[in-house]
Formats: structure tokens, C-alpha cells, sequence
């Protein structure tokens, strides 16, 4: 075998101002360190049980099914339509962005008849507008995303949109990725049947959960369908028995991963969820501010415009992706480009979790203006 030498660890220490990940704060980090426990241990039965009561608090809710999944955003997503589908369902997705359309994907990889109502990118659906749709025929399923991502845009008037499909029948499936601990997410005042986040974004924690409510609709919904759920790993019901039920071995969950969220999840609790929205929000404003001073326009207007992801329109005759490189690799900045026809036309910055700083928003806009100057 060749001989080979490997150095220490030591990547680069980057100020994570993307689409997600966020930073982590010092305290989240060093509480990974802890030494891990088995995933049936009674330490981290506790703890699951004081993670699902944060949970609780920052989805606003009661739900009995309220856990952390093994996995990312993505498998919250998974694991939230293809528990509620059954093949032929009719399945109506709000398309506003990249994630709603991966929304209709899952949805048909699933058997529905997956039905679309889509908006040019920027913009937001209307009350009226998803009303109209919801009527064409009896939906199962109906879905969308709060906060997409990819336009930096926020979906509004979600207690009405979910009354308006309530009243045809339909379940309602939200997409709180970017979310979560970042704006205003009320699940059970606004009538949310399932919502599903990850951890990395708003909750300041790493990669790999991927928060998800049920609730009792949905539930019973899910208990009552009449084939299995296509996928093992992701079938609430086998989740519900590990968190909430025998505790029955389902997967081998990462102690290490939850000892993150929990310690996240407690730094929000302590500053207290009305505050951190409000610090999310000045702290964007401030961006937004100091954007416009350097003729840096947001794309998204004012009113539904998300904290967390700001798209800025890059200045005419300004290489996007040159500007983005010269961030990372002379100033440890990250920030992302556009997705699809918004690629080359706007950056994503993000203010998530441990990463919505002051001094992070006065360097990063230092920084930009020095190299567009």
C-alpha cells in the first residue's frame, strides 16, 4: 500500500453568509464535542424528550408528533408527502421558486396526480388566486413553501391559505426550510397540518435534522392509510414508536448531531423567539440598507422580502461569480449565486441563525463595496 500522509484537520474559517448552512455559535459547536451515548441510552431519551418541548416552542405548537428526522431538509420534505400519499392521490403544489417545484416532484415520484399553479419568480400567490385553484377538483394534499429560498421571497397570509383549503378538504403541508426560527411560524394558531424544517438554517444548528409537526389530522391520516409507507427510514409512524412511543429501535441517530439542535434550540428559547425575530429583522434591514448605499438593489419588493435570504441584483456589467470567488478566497465570505434563469443575474446572501451579526453584515458590505468599487 502506498504510503500516504495526511494532515490535521483544518479548513478554512469561513463567515457563512448563503443559502445555508449558517454558522454555528461556539457553544452548539462545543456541545458536539460531548462524548456520544448510544441512541436507546436514557441521557439521550431525556434529551430527545427536552428537544421535542424547544421544538414545540419554535414551531408553536402542540403537537404530539413533533421530532427531529435523521437527515436534511430534504428528507423532511420526503418524509412529509410520502407519508400522507397514496398512489392516485391528487396533490395541488403553489410554485414560487426551485423548492416548490422540488415540492411537485416528490409528489409525483409518490404516485399523486400532482396539479401546479406557479408564479413568475419574485412574486407571491394571492389569497384569491390559490382559492381558485383549490376548487378545480377534491385535493388530498395541498403544498407549498413559506420562504423560498431561491428568490428570497415570503409566501404571505398562511392562516387564510390554510382556512381556504381546510374548506375544500385538503391538508395542508408547508415548507418552513428557511423559516424556522427566522420569521413568524405559528403551526397551530394558522392551522398547519404538517410542517418540516432543517436544522442548519434559522436554528443555527449543523446539517443533518430535519425538524418535522404532525398534527392530529394528519395523523390520523397517516394511521389510517391503507398501504405502508414506500420508504422505511422515513415512516412517521416508526419515528413516533422510537420518540414518543416503546422508544422500539427504528435507525442509529447521531447523539452528537441532537446534542447540537438541543443546544441551539436553547440559545433561541433564551433569547426568547419574539426577540430573535426581531434581531433577524433588523439585522436584515441593515443589509438592505447598506445594499441600496452601493446600488446593490434587492430583487424582492419590500413587503414580502425574507430576512434570512436576501437576492441582490448584481449591477450591470459586474460578473457575479468573480465578485462571489473574490469573497470566499480573499475575505472567507460565502455567499451564493442565483438559481436557473436567476443565475447570473443575482446573489443570495444569508442572515441565518448564529450568522445574523452586525459584524458580519459591516464587513460583508465593506468588503462588496471594495471590490465593485
Amino acid at each position: 500500500m502506498t504510503d500516504m500522509r495526511f494532515s490535521d484537520l483544518d479548513p478554512h474559517t469561513r463567515i457563512l453568509l448563503g443559502p445555508g448552512p449558517g454558522m454555528a455559535a461556539p457553544r452548539v459547536v462545543r456541545a458536539m464535542a460531548t462524548p456520544p451515548v448510544g441512541h436507546l441510552d436514557p441521557d439521550l431519551l431525556a434529551i430527545y424528550a427536552e428537544e421535542q418541548e424547544l421544538l414545540r416552542y419554535v414551531f408553536q405548537t402542540r403537537n404530539e408528533w413533533t421530532f427531529a428526522l435523521s437527515g436534511t431538509g430534504t428528507s423532511g420534505m420526503e418524509a412529509a408527502l410520502s407519508n400522507l400519499i397514496e398512489p392516485g392521490d391528487d396533490v395541488l403544489v403553489a410554485v414560487i421558486g426551485y423548492f416548490g417545484e422540488r415540492l411537485a416532484e416528490i409528489a409525483a415520484r409518490q404516485g399523486a396526480n400532482v396539479d401546479r399553479i406557479s408564479k413568475n419568480l419574485g412574486e407571491i400567490f394571492s389569497v384569491e388566486e390559490i382559492e381558485t385553484a383549490l376548487k378545480q377538483k377534491v385535493y388530498k394534499i395541498f403544498s407549498f413553501v413559506q420562504a423560498e429560498t431561491s428568490t428570497g421571497a415570503e409566501q404571505l397570509h398562511v392562516k387564510e391559505i390554510a382556512e381556504a383549503a381546510h374548506k375544500q378538504g385538503a391538508l395542508v403541508v408547508m415548507d418552513t426550510v428557511t423559516s424556522l426560527g427566522s420569521i413568524p411560524l405559528k403551526v397551530d394558531e394558522w392551522g398547519v397540518d404538517v410542517a418540516y424544517s432543517a436544522s442548519q438554517k434559522g436554528l443555527g444548528a449543523p446539517s443533518g435534522l430535519a425538524p418535522i409537526t404532525v398534527n392530529a389530522r394528519a395523523q390520523e391520516t397517516i394511521e389510517k392509510r391503507i398501504k405502508p409507507v414506500s420508504s422505511f427510514y422515513l415512516d412517521l409512524k416508526l419515528y413516533a414508536n422510537y420518540w414518543n412511543g416503546a422508544h422500539a429501535y427504528h435507525h442509529t441517530a447521531s447523539a452528537s448531531l441532537h446534542y447540537a439542535l438541543r443546544e441551539a434550540l436553547r440559545m433561541i428559547y433564551e433569547e426568547g423567539l419574539e426577540n430573535v425575530h426581531n434581531r433577524m429583522r433588523t439585522n436584515a434591514e441593515q443589509l438592505w440598507r447598506g445594499l441600496e448605499a452601493i446600488d446593490v438593489v434587492p430583487f424582492i419588493p419590500l413587503e414580502y422580502r425574507l430576512p434570512p435570504l436576501t437576492t441582490a441584483q448584481v449591477p450591470a456589467g459586474v460578473d457575479p461569480h468573480k465578485v462571489r470567488a473574490q469573497l470566499l478566497n480573499e475575505y472567507n465570505i460565502e455567499i451564493a449565486a442565483g438559481f436557473g434563469s436567476l443565475k447570473d443575474q443575482v446573489w443570495r446572501i444569508g442572515l441565518m441563525g448564529y450568522s445574523s451579526r452586525k459584524e458580519n453584515i459591516t464587513l460583508f458590505l465593506a468588503a462588496l463595496e471594495e471590490l465593485l468599487g
